[in-house]
């Protein structure tokens, strides 16, 4: 019997249990991404520079179908996100924009066309092509806030202007 093809999916976590949740899946066979990101950390008598989960209580898994509730029986992990009833497949482009935020951080820098908060754009040049969504807000002229709909999170992304059109 052929197995079904795998996809994403965004999981939901234990509150500050990112990467023991990880960990286990990781040891129980699950293909799976964490996105994290290193920021400065300000306590009383230090700063440090900390790895901490770009998304809290959310990581992602790389999965067929039979390995749907494997998933939900590792420690840590609380459900699936689910639109009615139905965990909600990510498309792989928008794992690929996350992973290329992690891994290269602000890069790009242009200006042309003027969009508004609220407009739905996708990304028409690039290694993120293909991604849509709404442009929440401007970090600064260069960045935008793109939210991911499956998950209802955002992250800024510093992408040219002339990388986007409206949708």
């Amino acid at each position: 019997m052929p197995s079904s093809p795998k996809i994403w999916y965004a999981i939901y976590v234990k509150s500050r249990n990112e990467k023991k949740a990880f960990d286990a899946l990781i040891s129980f066979g699950i293909d799976g991404y964490l996105p994290l990101v290193k920021t400065l950390k300000q306590w009383s008598d230090r700063r440090k520079w900390v790895e901490e989960p770009l998304f809290r209580s959310y990581l992602f898994v790389y999965i067929d179908k039979s390995e749907y509730f494997k998933v939900l029986n590792v420690d840590g992990v609380v459900k699936f996100i689910a639109f009615e009833g139905k965990a909600v497949p990510i498309p792989p482009n928008q794992i690929q924009a996350i992973k290329q935020f992690v891994d290269e951080g602000d890069e790009l820098t242009d200006n042309v066309e003027d969009f508004k908060q609220g407009d739905e754009v996708e990304i028409i040049k690039g290694s993120m092509m293909g991604l849509k969504g709404k442009l929440i807000s401007f970090k600064n002229k260069q960045k935008v806030k793109i939210e991911i709909e499956a998950i209802a999170q955002s992250i800024y992304l510093s992408i040219p202007k002339s990388f986007l059109k409206k949708t």
